[in-house]
């Protein structure tokens, strides 16, 4: 199959519910396209919603803020927090805990690509990082 064979539009409608616990639209993947190197989603989040906290392992991310405010904690312990605005990205390295929550009141939207074929792959829920996050 030559790498032309390969190209596919991935149409909206399609979602899934992640370990995260969110209700993602899916995108370019290895369910959708066959695709095993990256994959990109996009996570719509309503206000108060947040993150199990998590993290990737061996795997980068990358989120792109579409629309509206967000925070993400990220740390050991969840100890620090960015304050992202639209049109803003984070990288976020491997295996570093982390958690999205949308405080902001409003509604927000993410694309979010994985170093990764599936942003399912190699997830490892923290918990025990629950106790560190606000009440929403």
């Amino acid at each position: 199959m030559s790498a032309s064979d390969r190209v596919r539009i991935v149409r909206p409608g399609q979602t899934y519910v992640g370990r995260q616990g969110f209700t993602y639209q899916a995108g370019v993947s290895r369910g959708t396209v066959g695709e095993t190197d990256v994959c990109l989603n996009v996570l719509p989040m309503p206000p108060g919603a947040r993150a199990k906290p998590h993290y990737h392992e061996g795997i980068d991310t990358i989120a792109y803020l579409l629309e509206g405010r967000c925070a993400v904690y990220y740390g050991d312990r969840l100890q620090h927090r960015l304050d992202v605005v639209a049109g803003e990205q984070v990288f976020m390295p491997r295996d570093v805990p982390h958690a999205p929550l949308n405080d902001s009141g409003t509604a927000c939207t993410w694309i979010v690509v994985h170093s990764s074929g599936d942003d399912q792959d190699d997830i490892v829920l923290t918990p025990e990082l629950e106790v560190f996050l606000p009440k929403t």
